[in-house]
C-alpha cells in the first residue's frame, strides 16, 4: 500500500507546479475540477491517503460522492481538512426520482451546489418513451432541488443520441424539460463516441450545459449508441479523437461552471498529468 501511495503522490508532485504555474493561460476561466470517480480503485487502499494525492496533483475543485464505508459528513471532514472543494456530486436516477430530498440533503452536507445524474435506466435500445419518461422525472425533481438551492443536471451517456424526428432524443430531453428546473453535464467522451460534435451541441444549447466532463476518446475507435465502451479507451485529453480547442472555446462562449477531468482507464496516473498539461496548454 505505501509503495503505491508513494507512486501516487510522486506524479502528482510533477503535474502540480504546471497546474498552478500555467493556469490562466488555457481558453476557459475555471478551475481543472476532478471527478473523483477516477480514483475509485485507490479510495479502498486509502481514502486520506488518496486525498492527499489528488490535493498534490494541484485539484481544488471536485465532482464526488463518499467512496464506500464513508458518510458524507465524515467525507466533507476529510475535504475540508485539505482545502479541496465538492462543487457536485452525483446520485443515482433511481435514488433521485424516489426520494429527491434525501439527494438534496446529502448535497448540503457535502456542500454541493450541482447535482448530477449519469445515466437513465432502460432495456435495450434507448427508445422514445424512456426519454420522455426521463422528461418528466427531471422536470418534477429538478424543481425540488431548485427550490432548495441546488441546481440539476442530466449527464449524457452516449445512448441518448439515438435519432429521432429531424434530431436525437437528447434534443427531445432538451426541448421537453424546463430550462428553470433542468440543466446539463455535457460529457465530451460520451457525445463524440455516438457520433455527435460536443463544440456544436455547446452552441446549440449554450447555457442549457452548466458543467462538463474532460474526457477523450482513443483514435480509431467507432462509436455506436451502446453507452459502453473499454475504459482503456479512455486516452490523456488531447491525444484523442476530441478537437479540444473548438470544444474549450465553446464552453466558454456557453458559460460553462465547472469542469472537471474524468479518466476511467487503468492508467489514469500517467494521463492525468498529461491532461492538465494539454489543458494549460491551450491557446
Amino acid at each position: 500500500m505505501r509503495r503505491f501511495f508513494l507512486t501516487l503522490l510522486t506524479a502528482g508532485t510533477l503535474a502540480c507546479t504546471g497546474l498552478m504555474a500555467q493556469k490562466g493561460k488555457a481558453p476557459f476561466t475555471g478551475e481543472i475540477g476532478l471527478q473523483t470517480y477516477t480514483f475509485r480503485n485507490g479510495f479502498p487502499q486509502g481514502v486520506e491517503a488518496t486525498l492527499d494525492t489528488i490535493k498534490s496533483l494541484g485539484f481544488v475543485e471536485l465532482e464526488a460522492n463518499p467512496p464506500k464505508g464513508v458518510t458524507h459528513a465524515e467525507f466533507r471532514k476529510m475535504t475540508d481538512a485539505r482545502g479541496l472543494k465538492i462543487v457536485g456530486t452525483g446520485a443515482d436516477y433511481n435514488e433521485i426520482v424516489k426520494d429527491p430530498m434525501a439527494v438534496v440533503q446529502n448535497a448540503r452536507t457535502l456542500g454541493a451546489k450541482f447535482v448530477m445524474v449519469a445515466s437513465i435506466p432502460h432495456k435495450g435500445p434507448f427508445k422514445l418513451d424512456d426519454a420522455m419518461r426521463a422528461a418528466e422525472d427531471f422536470n418534477r425533481v429538478g424543481k425540488v432541488l431548485k427550490e432548495n438551492g441546488i441546481t440539476f443536471c442530466y449527464h449524457n451517456h452516449g445512448f441518448e443520441f439515438t435519432p429521432h424526428g429531424t434530431g436525437t432524443l437528447f434534443d427531445y430531453m432538451v426541448e421537453n424539460t424546463n430550462p428553470e428546473y433542468v440543466s446539463f453535464e455535457l460529457d465530451i467522451l460520451w457525445a463524440i463516441h455516438p457520433g455527435a460534435d460536443p463544440a456544436e451541441l455547446l452552441k446549440k444549447y449554450g447555457s442549457r450545459f452548466k458543467l462538463m466532463h474532460l474526457k477523450d476518446l482513443k483514435k480509431g475507435v467507432k462509436g455506436d449508441l451502446s453507452g459502453s465502451t473499454p475504459k482503456t479507451n479512455d486516452v490523456a485529453l488531447g491525444t484523442g479523437q476530441a478537437k479540444f480547442p473548438a470544444i474549450m472555446r465553446a464552453a466558454e462562449a456557453a458559460g460553462i461552471r465547472h469542469y472537471f477531468i474524468e479518466d476511467e482507464s487503468p492508467s489514469y496516473m500517467q494521463q492525468i498529468p498529461k491532461s492538465v498539461a494539454y489543458l494549460n496548454g491551450l491557446k
